[in-house]
């Protein structure tokens, strides 16, 4: 199955969290893993963030980045979904960082999987839903 992942589910591969397993469903090679370029540094961030908070060594975040770098995502440029994801954040209330991971499920004709819960519940009641899925619902 197909599903495009954003930062916020990618990190759980790496530092053990709630949903962590379920998140770690996604590795197994039955999938096939989209990624708009955005979560480059979106991760590349997130893992700094967690070294500046004394959460993980620099050890380990260079290992984390390492790892990352050879998870086999397709890779989609942002600048064709600017248009809907900021259609999308201007009506949701949202970001527009957030909804360029949307945005690409929605052209790809698959479904987001997140494990970040304000976005999640923001959008889910919306007419995209079927393009949105949960990180513990993945199977």
């Amino acid at each position: 199955m197909k599903y495009v992942v954003d930062a916020s589910l990618a990190v759980k591969w790496y530092v053990p969290e709630v949903h962590s397993d379920a998140a770690e469903r996604l590795l197994d090679p039955v999938h096939e893993l989209c990624a708009p370029d955005l979560i480059v540094p979106e991760f590349g961030n997130i893992v700094w963030k967690k070294i500046a908070r004394r959460e993980l060594t620099e050890l380990q975040g260079r290992n984390i980045i390492a790892a990352f770098t050879d998870v086999p995502f397709i890779i989609y440029p942002t600048a064709a979904l600017l248009k809907p994801a900021f259609e999308g954040a201007v009506k949701s209330a949202q970001t527009v960082y957030d909804w360029m991971y949307l945005a690409l499920a929605v052209s790809l004709g698959c479904r987001m999987a997140t494990a970040d819960e304000k976005f999640y519940r923001a959008v889910s009641a919306r007419h995209l839903a079927a393009h949105l899925c949960w990180v513990a619902d993945i199977s």
